[in-house]
């Protein structure tokens, strides 16, 4: 299996999975940072990890992967996260578009040995106005640009099934929380478990209801969803939801040390405070994931001495 990001939070977490499944994965990456791999991985997994360093957008580097290592499935994380797309719209581009497309051309061109490709969207395909719950068929009208190029994905990928016969697997997170969730404009909650832990304050700079997806159980979904070989469909992963006041509780249970150090904005998220949900345990079947208090508690217990 090639996992592409794998030094991010929910590639990490997917390479955990993998291993966990008796697979020997190999992390495709350009970064050199393997701090979550070190959090989330045992030192046996991590010899048992093999990682690339390439560039998603170079399309021979990822093509020389796929064969030097005769990847069979494929699990495509590769992106810069909404603060990154903001700052560098032309690079976002390049990452988060022309690399998914690479992505598509690549197992395209290897449809004999890689049955699909298992992808990650973003509830950032919908915007504000968009009805709560979204419907699973998608946003049309995304608020940040970080959106505007995951729906872009997901017509790659529809188009790429259609037009070459590539099937595709969709997952649409929404605020992922856990173990490794350190960046992005929705890290906030797993950030302030950190900060508290230390004894400091921090502000989550977003509030209101949103839907909370445990990052070990994310990871597992993508590695099912890479053997699924089917049409291109996508869909919307079954969170937990919740208000922020909630969140910061389900710390606070589980950190009492944080009691009264974590304030949080109240504007909410640019995206609807809940989802539909179906496709996904549709196609891989029933999406395992922690209550919102149990799964807090866990990544209190990693991340704290």
């Amino acid at each position: 299996m090639l996992i592409t990001g794998a030094l991010g939070c929910v590639g990490a977490w997917a390479a955990k999975a993998a291993l966990a499944d008796g697979d020997d994965p190999v992390g495709f990456d350009l970064g050199e940072a393997t701090h979550r791999l070190e959090l989330i991985l045992t030192d046996e997994e991590r010899t048992r990890l093999t990682l690339v360093r390439g560039d998603i957008t170079d399309l021979d580097a990822l093509r020389r992967a796929l064969d030097e290592h005769e990847i069979s499935r494929v699990v495509h994380l590769a992106a810069l996260q909404v603060p990154f797309c903001r700052a560098d719209p032309a690079l976002g581009a390049r990452v988060n578009v022309v690399g998914t497309v690479n992505v598509f051309e690549a197992v395209k061109e290897r449809l004999d040995r890689i049955p699909g490709v298992a992808y990650a969207s973003s509830a950032a395909v919908y915007g504000p106005d968009d009805p709560s719950p979204a419907p699973e068929s998608g946003g049309t009208r995304p608020r940040t640009i970080y959106g505007v190029y995951k729906l872009a994905n997901e017509g790659t990928a529809r188009l790429y099934g259609a037009e070459s016969g590539v099937p595709s697997v969709g997952i649409r997170p929404y605020v992922v929380y856990g173990p490794g969730r350190d960046q992005g404009m929705t890290s906030g909650p797993t950030q302030a478990i950190l900060a508290a832990a230390r004894g400091e304050a921090f502000a989550i700079g977003y509030g209101g209801r949103a839907q909370y997806d445990y990052a070990p159980a994310v990871g597992r979904a993508f590695v099912a969803a890479s053997a699924s070989s089917r049409d291109a469909v996508v869909g919307n992963f079954p969170g937990v939801s919740a208000t922020m006041a909630e969140v910061v509780s389900a710390i606070e249970a589980a950190l009492p040390a944080a009691a009264g150090l974590i304030t949080w904005d109240d504007a909410a998220l640019p995206f609807p405070a809940e989802l539909e949900s179906g496709v996904l345990e549709r196609t891989i079947g029933p999406v395992q994931q922690p209550s919102l208090t149990a799964g807090v508690a866990e990544t209190v217990a990693l991340l704290t001495p």
